[in-house]
């Protein structure tokens, strides 16, 4: 029943950065947007101006996710700020290594790392645990942050996938290959 609806959520991926181009491993380490990423996010925009019901934009501290904010913020008017919970999964001693690759060779493909529950991911990050803990208190506290608004999150891929899983259950493998494009808009209603 659409009286009941508090909030559209709205969340995209960031645009693109040369290493995703290179399809290597990126999670907190600072790259850039690439002018392919910039295109992308003003085309993000140019939705978010045709939605006409995006009243925040709550983007990840990291640089793509600001420069993505920022660009989609020019052209629509629609203001910006950051929380340090949407900063993607931290993938330790995967991070710039080629996605399907290994960083040595008794270490499992970055796929199948993802799929551990409580491990670090590449010894030095973050496990499942902790970066669920930091996405759902967010999502936890967006209801009465910003009550009576339409939000978009402007974060990473693996933020995206578990943003997916407090709204929908998957199983290990559906989380593992869970992927959004740059710049794609999804949409929950909350």
């Amino acid at each position: 029943m659409l009286e009941d609806i508090s909030m559209k959520l709205y969340y995209a991926r960031h645009g693109e950065t040369d290493w995703n181009s290179l399809n290597k491993v990126l999670g907190v380490t600072d790259v850039p947007l690439n002018s392919n990423g910039k295109a992308q996010a003003l085309g993000l925009a140019d939705q978010c101006l045709r939605l006409g019901d995006i009243d925040i934009i709550i983007s990840s501290p990291l640089s793509r996710c600001v420069e993505t904010a920022s660009l989609i913020s020019s052209r629509t008017s629609i203001p910006f700020s950051t929380d340090n919970r949407l900063s993607e999964w931290n993938y330790g001693k995967y991070e710039g290594v080629d996605r399907m690759g290994t960083y040595s060779p008794s270490k499992p493909l970055f796929q199948h790392a993802k799929m551990g529950f409580c491990e670090r991911v590449g010894e030095t990050g973050e496990s499942l645990l902790q970066l669920s803990h930091r996405v759902y208190s967010f999502l936890d506290d967006l209801p009465t942050l910003y009550s009576g608004r339409n939000p978009l999150l402007i974060t990473h891929g693996g933020v995206c996938r578990v943003l997916e899983t407090y709204y929908k259950s998957m199983t290990p493998l559906e989380f593992s290959q869970y992927f959004t494009d740059n710049c794609e808009l999804r949409l929950w209603i909350i």
